[in-house]
């Protein structure tokens, strides 16, 4: 009635008359509870008026019956949500409260209802309250002190937070409001086990440090405190100690710490020498960090002490020595603290390295011994990481400047150390010094370029080898004149020079030349020349008279495709690389196909599938990030090369005969295999980007996926196919080109040569249209289902639903702009997975084993969270799965199993004895694979309640004794941290 105007609140006060004077307190309470629900509901349309009479009449309610309190509050609630309440009231409420209400003494729903008034009136009548000045903090600090409930809690810091950052007058009740939140330090609370309010200890220990570190006027207050608990045995309050001694130094000033630092230092100072911890160790340094930004910040005045030199002495004076001890160990404790605090400002840095870069290096010409040089130089690096982060040297500043010479001489002498650790270390430490603008001179970089060549050409270590071609990348922008002209000319002349030595050796140095040159292809101008350099190694393969090994072809296109994936992200970069080696790629291909090319094996080398397979993601990588407009200019050569033999663009365009891919004929079968790298090309285009005679090419690309004998052939135009129909713009020409794949589909699946590339090409259509959402996909799906009952077909549709639901490496992913619509996944198992049981129940014997291996292939792709809500239902068939004979199935439905042992284990317990038999029994499987996921489902298996599990404990362990003496030492490894949990199941302290 009161929402509808039919009654005024005033008028509901005047009805509920004879409750609201009732002697009978209960009888008072219904009353006042009803007034209160109404208002919550309607506190928005009351006016000014109501607000005020209903205010003093619930104000004199809170001398009432304590019986009647709870309702009184919920009313007062509803009218500090009022916008039309008077000036004054809010102050005369909360009067009210503070005087006639003991909080503490309230059920904890109705302590809830006290803060949010509060909290209420702070957020709208700010101005007012403060004008209560220090009694406005003494009153709330008398409302929380002695609160335990952690919801209520979270309120009352916020409330504090509040009064502290909104510059409410504390007055002298400071140390009381310091007092009343710091007892609760360090947070000791664990929530109940199904907690509904979902408050985690993390967000007590958070809001409380908001408040403790809100003001400086805490300082005096909360640093002891802070070093009471840092002293004490307990890691979690040691932590929480740290973590709020870091966030007060964020605005702390140096009259807030200057008492304190010495007991400070000594304490951080003890916990990294002696903590066996790394969290306590990382917080403590991230401290003592804090704590040396804050004092770097502080402006001095003349007449004030200079804490940081004080502090910066301590430090040094108690780590430095500990460099120098011959048994070096506190020595990386000493250097983290010390780089903790040079990291802190410029100031710090300049301080600790005049200091301690003379003292290492003196150490490291000291200690011959490889392992000490390389804690020494690990010690260095880390200053020199510092460097960077302060960017520009200024000469007279720079203690790393001015001992240039020394310092490059010992990283030099570490590369030319037989350690690989120290090695590795020398080589992290000359990318740092090269990265400092101005620090090495020319002569520097030379020998710079000479040492990364010899290490990443001719070091024996892999780790090495490939730690200096990662430097040569990383340093090759920054002086891209110097690595072309020197680093990419040794590596050409390597690549070309024909040695006197065993082929395995000069196979070996070739393979790092072409690793080298790629690595260091991180700029445009280096790219111009390493590029060259890498087609014209392939020609001369092509070119050349012995027979080459398939594998320097294909280590030549990784090769490529590193420098393609490197110049992605610059337009120019990759506009150059893609017309330079897409067009060569094709002629190199398009000259091996040939019919005179066939009989030179080394020209034969580019047909073979594994190096197609490896031009594939070159010719990909080098188009996925053309403009359109770029690419548009790419597509008008490129599609008419395969549809019309139009050569006149590639850089060799005299070939003996046409090249007709799409053409008829056993000798064009070489030329048909190339339209893998068709593939390639079109569907890595950008969506936008329209391709010339689309239609016919969809039509050449259909045909030949469903005629051609030669499986990587028919597969790729598939792909193809599939590729270009993902990305067709919706419309009449989409649903004539489909219908005409569906037809031709249908056809060739009922009978006939070509089944198996008629299935193929389902698969992938189905894929194409899956992503997109395409309303034919279900149609295509169910085909697919329906081919899970064939007994020829049947096994390679299951596998099918595997390629439905992975990602593609090559085609069909975000990658190379494919319609990919988000949770195609969830989709596909809503529609389908019940269709898969139901088809399951109903195939005859000779055949489920399609339908379950279908069914663990899109169980396996599926995001985990939905797997487990539909866990329940599915549960029994993957049991029934592990009893089946094919081992993919066994594996898919082991690898599914796996995950959702340690993320359901309830669900999973209620058939731990068919689960214990399953696995056991899978751990005798002839297939290793199938065992080894065995044992670790078994391994998983101990997530599971103990109680539930301590009946099998004995017979789980007499059964992993055998696969302990399994032939194959990845089983034996499974095993025995399987047994080695179960084995501890129950134990005390699990």
């Amino acid at each position: 009635g009161v929402k509808d105007g039919r009654w005024t609140v005033l008028q509901l006060v005047e009805a509920l008359g004879f409750c609201l004077e009732n002697t009978d307190p209960r009888m008072r309470g219904r009353g006042i509870q009803l007034l209160s629900q109404v208002l919550l509901q309607c506190y928005s349309l009351l006016q000014e008026k109501e607000v005020l009479h209903l205010v003093l009449f619930y104000e004199s309610r809170l001398q009432d019956h304590h019986l009647v309190i709870p309702s009184v509050l919920q009313g007062l609630r509803a009218l500090s949500m009022c916008e039309v309440l008077s000036p004054g009231l809010a102050v005369s409420v909360l009067k009210a409260i503070f005087q006639e209400v003991h909080v503490q003494s309230l059920m904890q729903l109705d302590r809830h209802t006290v803060y949010s008034i509060i909290t209420n009136f702070m957020n709208t009548r700010e101005e007012e309250l403060k004008g209560l000045g220090a009694n406005f903090t003494f009153g709330f600090i008398q409302v929380m002190d002695g609160e335990k409930d952690p919801r209520n809690l979270l309120v009352a810091f916020q409330i504090v937070h509040d009064l502290i950052a909104k510059d409410y007058a504390l007055g002298p009740f400071v140390e009381e409001l310091f007092e009343v939140t710091s007892c609760y330090f360090p947070v000791d609370f664990t929530p109940p086990p199904n907690d509904p309010h979902g408050i985690q200890r993390e967000d007590l220990i958070l809001s409380l440090r908001a408040v403790l570190a809100s003001t400086p006027q805490f300082a005096e207050f909360l640093l002891p405190l802070l070093i009471e608990k840092l002293d004490s045995e307990l890691q979690s309050a040691k932590l929480d100690s740290l973590q709020t001694l870091t966030a007060c130094c964020a605005i702390y000033g140096q009259k807030e710490l200057q008492e304190f630092l010495p007991s400070l230092w000594s304490s951080l100072r003890r916990e990294v020498f002696q903590t066996a911890s790394e969290k306590i160790e990382t917080e403590c340094l991230a401290a003592l960090h804090a704590l040396s930004a804050c004092l770097s910040r502080t402006v001095l005045s003349s007449d004030s002490e200079d804490l940081l030199d004080s502090f910066l002495s301590s430090i040094l004076q108690d780590c430095r020595h500990h460099l120098c001890e011959p048994d070096m160990k506190l020595v990386w404790p000493s250097a983290k603290l010390l780089q903790a605090a040079a990291g802190a400002s410029l100031r710090t840095y300049h301080c600790i390295t005049r200091s301690v870069l003379p003292l290492l290096l003196e150490q490291y010409t000291k200690h011959t011994q490889s392992s000490q040089r390389r804690t020494i130089l690990e010690m260095l690096l880390g200053f020199m990481e510092l460097q960077q982060k302060w960017g520009y040297m200024e000469e007279d500043e720079s203690t790393l400047l001015s001992l240039r010479a020394p310092v490059c001489s010992v990283v030099f002498s570490a590369l030319l150390d037989p350690s690989v650790q120290l090695q590795l270390v020398g080589i992290k430490a000359l990318t740092v010094l090269g990265s400092l603008q101005g620090f090495l001179s020319s002569s520097d970089l030379e020998l710079v370029v000479d040492h990364l060549i010899r290490l990443a050409l001719h070091e024996e270590d892999s780790q090495s080898s490939e730690a200096a071609m990662e430097a040569a990348g990383s340093l090759a922008p920054t002086y891209p004149k110097v690595f072309s002209g020197r680093m990419v000319p040794r590596l050409e002349e390597e690549l070309q020079s024909e040695r006197e030595e065993s082929y395995h050796n000069h196979h070996a140095l070739q393979q790092r030349c072409l690793q080298a040159l790629a690595a260091v292809s991180t700029h445009t101008s280096i790219v111009r020349e390493t590029v060259p350099v890498l087609l014209q190694h392939l020609q001369k393969m092509q070119k050349g008279t012995e027979a080459r090994n398939t594998q320097d072809v294909v280590s030549v296109c990784q090769s490529l495709h590193r420098v393609a994936l490197q110049c992605q992200q610059d337009a120019e970069g990759c506009w150059y690389f893609h017309q330079t080696v897409v067009p060569c790629l094709l002629a190199m291909a398009v000259q091996a196909a040939m019919p005179e090319s066939m009989h030179t094996l080394p020209g034969k080398a580019l047909l073979e599938e594994e190096v197609l397979a490896a031009m594939i993601p070159v010719i990909s990588a080098a188009t996925t990030h053309l403009s359109p407009e770029l690419a548009a200019q790419s597509v008008s050569h490129v599609v008419p090369l395969f549809l019309d033999g139009e050569v006149s663009f590639l850089p060799q365009n005299s070939f003996p005969c046409s090249f007709q891919p799409f053409g008829d004929g056993e000798c064009l079968e070489a030329q048909r295999c190339l339209v893998a790298l068709l593939m390639a090309f079109v569907c890595s285009l950008p969506r936008d980007v329209a391709i010339p005679q689309q239609e016919r090419l969809l039509r050449e690309l259909l045909a030949l996926s469903c005629s051609c004998n030669c499986p990587f052939t028919a597969t790729t135009a598939a792909k193809s196919f599939a590729g270009l129909v993902n990305k067709h713009p919706a419309g009449q020409q989409l649903d004539e080109i489909l219908q005409l794949a569906v037809n031709r589909m249908e056809s060739s699946l009922v009978e006939g040569p070509c089944r198996m590339q008629a299935l193929t090409l389902l698969l992938w259509v189905t894929k194409a249209l899956v992503l997109r959402y395409h309303p034919l996909s279900s149609c295509l799906t169910d085909k697919l289902l329906g081919l899970l009952g064939d007994t020829e077909l049947g096994p390679a549709a299951a596998d099918g639903f595997s390629l439905l639901m992975a990602e593609s490496p090559d085609v069909l992913h975000k990658g190379c702009h494919a319609d990919v619509r988000i949770m195609f996944r969830q989709r596909f198992f809503t529609d389908n997975v019940p269709k898969l049981v139901q088809g399951f129940h109903g195939a005859g014997p000779d055949v489920k084993a399609n339908y379950l291996k279908g069914l663990s292939h899109v169980l396996n792709h599926l995001p985990k969270p939905v797997l487990v809500t539909e866990l329940p239902s599915l549960l029994s068939l993957l049991l029934e799965a592990l009893s089946c004979s094919d081992r993919v199935v066994q594996l898919s439905t082991l690898s599914c199993l796996h995950p959702l042992l340690l993320e359901a284990p309830q669900i999973m317990s209620l058939h731990v004895d068919t689960l214990v038999t399953k696995f056991l029994n899978l751990t005798s499987s002839p297939t290793m694979a199938v065992r080894i996921a065995a044992l670790r489902c078994a391994h998983a298996l101990t997530s599971l309640p103990t109680t539930v599990l301590l009946p099998y404990k004995g017979r789980v362990i007499r059964a992993l004794a055998k696969p302990l003496d399994d032939k194959k030492r990845l089983v034996r490894k499974e095993a025995v941290a399987a047994r080695g949990e179960w084995f501890l199941l129950g134990s005390p302290g699990r």
